[in-house]
C-alpha cells in the first residue's frame, strides 16, 4: 500500500486546462505527481508520463498457466488416473475436454487480473484522504507531493496558478 505524503494540490474545473498543466508539471522537472479526475482523460497517460501498465502480460501469463493446466487435469484423470473405454473413443480426446480447458482459461486470466489490478493500485485503502469533495463529480486535481524533486511551494503555487488552477492548497496527507 501507498505511503501518505503531504504536497500541494491545484485544483481545475476545465478538462483542458488540468492536461495542460500535467504537461507543464512534467516539463517543469516532476515525477511523482499524480492527475486526479472524476473520469478518464484522454492524453493524460503520456501528460503524467505513466508507462504502460503490465497488467496484460499478467492476464496473458495467467490464461495460459489456466489452459495448460486444464489440458493437464483432462489430461491425466481421463488417461492417466482413471482410464476408461467409453464407446471405442480414446482415453484423451482432446474436443470434449475443450469447454473444462477455456473455462480454467478464463477463470485464471481474471483472477489474476484483478488481483493485479488490486496491487498496481495499492487497493485496498483503508480510510482514503479527500482532497477536494467534488474531485469526484466535476473538478480535476494535480497533486505533486513534498518529496519530488524540486519540490518549492511558491514556485508550484505561482505555476498553478499561471496555468489556470482555480483553487492551490496545501494537503496535509494523500
Amino acid at each position: 500500500m501507498a505511503r501518505k505524503t503531504s504536497g500541494l494540490a491545484a485544483i481545475f474545473t476545465d478538462e483542458a486546462k488540468v492536461l495542460h498543466a500535467a504537461h507543464k508539471t512534467r516539463e517543469a522537472g516532476f515525477q511523482k505527481f499524480d492527475a486526479i479526475s472524476p473520469y478518464p482523460i484522454h492524453g493524460m497517460e503520456e501528460a503524467c508520463g505513466i508507462k504502460r501498465s503490465s497488467i496484460p502480460y499478467v492476464t496473458f501469463i495467467a490464461g495460459m498457466t489456466g489452459m495448460l493446466s486444464g489440458l493437464l487435469l483432462t489430461w491425466w484423470t481421463s488417461a492417466v488416473n482413471w482410464p476408461i473405454n467409453v464407446g471405442g473413443k480414446p482415453f484423451f480426446s482432446l474436443p470434449a475436454f475443450i469447454p473444462i480447458i477455456f473455462e480454467l482459461t478464463i477463470l485464471f486470466a481474471a483472477l489474476c487480473s484483478v488481483g493485479a489490478l488490486f496491487y498496481h493500485a495499492g487497493m485496498p485503502k483503508i480510510d482514503p484522504p479527500t482532497i477536494d469533495p467534488d474531485l469526484t463529480c466535476h473538478k480535476f486535481a494535480i497533486f505533486v507531493p513534498e518529496n519530488d524533486h524540486g519540490y518549492d511551494v511558491a514556485k508550484l503555487e505561482k505555476m498553478f496558478k499561471d496555468l489556470g488552477a482555480d483553487e492551490v492548497k496545501k494537503v496535509a496527507e494523500y
